[in-house]
């Protein structure tokens, strides 16, 4: 299937639906059924026809079939949050006594999920420089169930070796998971490259508008059924109708923002590499990034997030670059039409996690702006920098 009809016409039985030319919304809590016999019938297979939204919804039904098609993969769940959806990844695979390999440098959450959450429970695991699959590779264990990828991982970008991680995996009846909220099913296919599940965060490119909270789990139908039955309806971090509805609107132009996004990040990134100011630029697509050819191998094209570190020992300094910019909010999450910028010398007020990066790193996020405008205001923002 291409790109095209899975994004407009996947999943969307327009004839039963009156024609309608967007997918309708259901809107119900529960379902009716004329007899108890039909009811019994229903109850048996809660899990893939309308009985109760928490199991099964139309909606969230046709959301369900467009991910899994995007992402190669035959069955998706939707989940509350990227969190959420993390977690319940993580927990159907991992019990007490196993022990997870997860890639250095993970998204806040999902580390706090690994090595806080999990760990009361008698799971173990190890970060490891995920740069080299032979990082990985020797920090298995004979009780790893797990190896958890982020390709390219949180705030600095690195990329793994996908295939070659895999494949070691593979050979060692390990289960592998590669969260893929940078790349997006655009830019990057992780079952394609032998992954068992792949995880989204939502809330990021796949809505698009910044108004939806959401997590997406991609796999094999039988890991998602048993996903379903178990950590989906157990712990109950389902998605709502209208969120869902709000995800498929958003998925019509995913492919045009992610281009966007990605090729107005690769002209900002190209001003900032060169900048006096800037100390280093994480950016997969970066011409000096010593990863750019597996970058390129995994990689269509770079996604709209990158990293700087501000060439300033003076935290002021870094507060006056970030409050100069006109054109980038300040704000966290990405992936909507809009520029950001998130300076990490603000996480320290958090309680939530710690921040192992410098002070002076500062994150942006390429909107779908024009980029000479985005650039000229990076420049008068840098120029302010004593």
């Amino acid at each position: 299937m291409d790109i095209s009809y899975i994004l407009n016409h996947l999943g969307e039985d327009r004839e039963e639906y009156y024609g309608a030319v967007a997918p309708p919304i259901f809107q119900s809590v529960n379902f009716c059924f004329k007899s108890v016999s039909e009811m019994r019938e229903k109850l048996t297979r809660e899990l893939e026809t309308p009985f109760y939204t928490r199991g099964y919804n139309p909606t969230v039904a046709i959301l369900r079939k467009k991910l899994a098609a995007l992402e190669g993969a035959e069955d998706a769940l939707v989940f509350s949050s990227g969190s959420a959806a993390v977690a319940a990844a993580i927990t159907s695979v991992a019990k007490a006594g196993d022990h997870i390999v997860c890639v250095q440098k993970p998204y806040s959450w999902t580390n706090t999920l690994i090595s806080k959450y999990l760990a009361k429970y008698g799971v173990t695991h190890t970060f490891a420089d995920g740069g080299e699959a032979k990082n990985i590779e020797k920090a298995i264990q004979e009780n790893t169930k797990l190896i958890y990828l982020e390709s390219p991982n949180s705030l600095t970008f690195e990329v793994q070796d996908i295939e070659a991680i895999t494949t070691i995996a593979k050979s060692k009846g390990i289960v592998t998971i590669v969260d893929n909220s940078y790349n997006s099913p655009i830019n990057q296919q992780p079952i394609a490259m032998g992954a068992d599940i792949v995880v989204h965060s939502g809330t990021k490119y796949l809505s698009g508008h910044s108004d939806v909270v959401a997590g997406v789990v991609c796999s094999s139908h039988a890991g998602i059924m048993k996903m379903m039955a178990e950590e989906y309806m157990t712990i109950g971090g389902v998605i709502s109708p209208h969120d869902a509805g709000l995800i498929l609107r958003g998925l019509r132009t995913l492919e045009l923002r992610v281009n966007r996004s990605a090729e107005t990040a690769l002209k900002v990134s190209g001003f900032l590499q060169k900048h006096p100011k800037i100390r280093k630029l994480y950016y997969p697509m970066a011409a000096n990034n010593p990863q750019l050819e597996l970058a390129k191998k995994q990689m269509k094209q770079g996604g709209g997030l990158l990293s700087i570190v501000l060439n300033t020992e003076n935290e002021q300094q870094v507060e006056r670059f970030c409050d100069s910019l006109k054109r980038f909010l300040m704000a966290t999450s990405w992936g909507g039409y809009e520029s950001l910028v998130f300076p990490l010398c603000a996480l320290a007020a958090s309680k939530s996690f710690e921040n192992p990066l410098p002070f002076n790193m500062v994150r942006l996020y390429i909107g779908l702006e024009d980029a000479d405008l985005l650039i000229e205001d990076l420049r008068q923002a840098l120029d302010k920098m004593e």
